[in-house]
């Protein structure tokens, strides 16, 4: 039996001033406080002794810029998969925390016909296969070792609910999937023996602001 863990990191704080639901769009990095997030995730592997032998990022630049601690840490370069990338979401581009009217407007309606699925955005299943997908690449690429993986919240929380046989519909206010929070699968070969959550951030998030902040202690950025 071969053991391998993926370590799948949701990325730092993202330095979005205007509030805007950023989803896929080009640009929004991280605050000075994103970036000390990303550092606490590389010290947080480092501490533990983890043998990362593969850091895997989704394209977009928060994801990037949070996977870059890791990657310097272990003298890795950072490998881009756009299986990793945001949930699409038919919202982008809006202040929807800022302004609730932008939800309500009757051009918005049709967003809302099938919740389940969900009809505003990317669908559950397509995300979880997509995620997969990613994850059992990431489990060949670092076979009996560990890599890192920087995704985003949605789709992290999509992968962890496959996995653990929970219904993919979900309300979003209740995710565990905090700023800079790791979801660490461990495998034995190619079967999922064990999942594990941590926060080493925990001490920040009073201080962050979240477009989704889930169960964490963020503040809602509006």
């Amino acid at each position: 039996m071969t053991s391998t863990k993926i370590h799948v990191m949701r990325h730092g704080e993202v330095d979005n001033p205007k509030g805007i639901l950023y989803g896929r769009l080009p640009g929004y990095g991280l605050t000075p406080l994103g970036h000390e997030m990303a550092q606490r995730g590389a010290d947080f592997l480092r501490d533990q002794g983890a043998d990362i032998t593969a850091v895997i990022s989704s394209p977009l630049l928060r994801a990037q810029l949070t996977a870059a601690p890791t990657a310097s840490a272990y003298d890795l370069p950072i490998i881009s998969d756009p299986r990793l990338i945001e949930a699409g979401n038919n919202f982008e581009g809006l202040p929807v925390n800022a302004d609730r009217s932008l939800l309500l407007r009757p051009s918005a309606w049709k967003n809302y016909l099938r919740p389940l699925e969900p009809s505003w955005g990317e669908p559950y299943v397509d995300i979880a296969k997509r995620m997969r997908a990613a994850v059992s690449g990431a489990l060949k690429a670092a076979k009996g070792h560990e890599a890192l993986i920087v995704s985003h919240q949605s789709p992290i929380t999509i992968l962890t609910r496959f996995a653990r046989k929970q219904p993919l519909a979900h309300a979003p206010w209740s995710r565990q999937c905090s700023l800079a929070s790791i979801t660490s699968f461990e495998f034995e070969d190619a079967t999922l023996i064990g999942i594990s959550y941590a926060e080493p951030s925990a001490d920040l998030l009073e201080h962050a602001q979240d477009m989704t902040p889930g169960d964490s202690a963020a503040a809602l950025k509006r």
